[in-house]
């Protein structure tokens, strides 16, 4: 399992360039392999790929991405406040398009960040139909609808 979940999350950084410097998703990737180890060691070993790897995959990174990007939109709100350098815009969209969007909604509401500029909302809203586009694309693509 943990082979499995090091091989999709930091194959993605391999392929896709700019999550190599979002430091934010090597953080979730981190948590995520570390959750696969902690299950793995402590209940039960899945197969490679399998059915329950895969599902424990989603599980694990919907929960970890979400808490990871709550994470950064407090970390951004922290240094604007400190007239610190702060989170790139590009980085909180990408972890919104990579399932974090939920936790973005709920940092935006908590932090009062982000709320007021609007070509931010216009990317971020166009990021949870991007997200939703190729969730369908892929369970098309799987034949599950």
């Amino acid at each position: 399992m943990v082979i499995t979940f090091s091989a999709i999350l930091f194959g993605l950084a391999a392929l896709i360039p700019p999550l190599r410097r979002n430091r934010f998703f090597l953080l979730e990737a981190a948590l995520v392999v570390g959750s696969a180890y902690f299950v793995e060691t402590h209940y039960f070993t899945a197969r490679a790929f399998g059915a329950k790897t895969m599902l424990l995959f989603v599980v694990f990174h919907a929960f970890w991405i979400n808490v990871t990007t709550f994470w950064a939109y407090g970390a951004d709100k922290r240094a604007a406040r400190r007239g610190e350098w702060r989170v790139p815009e590009s980085n909180l969209h990408t972890l919104e398009f990579l399932g974090g969007w939920l936790g973005a909604w709920l940092a935006q509401k908590v932090f009062r960040h982000k709320t007021a500029k609007q070509s931010y909302q216009r990317i971020y809203k166009l990021m949870i139909i991007m997200e939703f586009a190729a969730v369908y694309v892929i369970l098309k693509f799987l034949g599950l609808i």
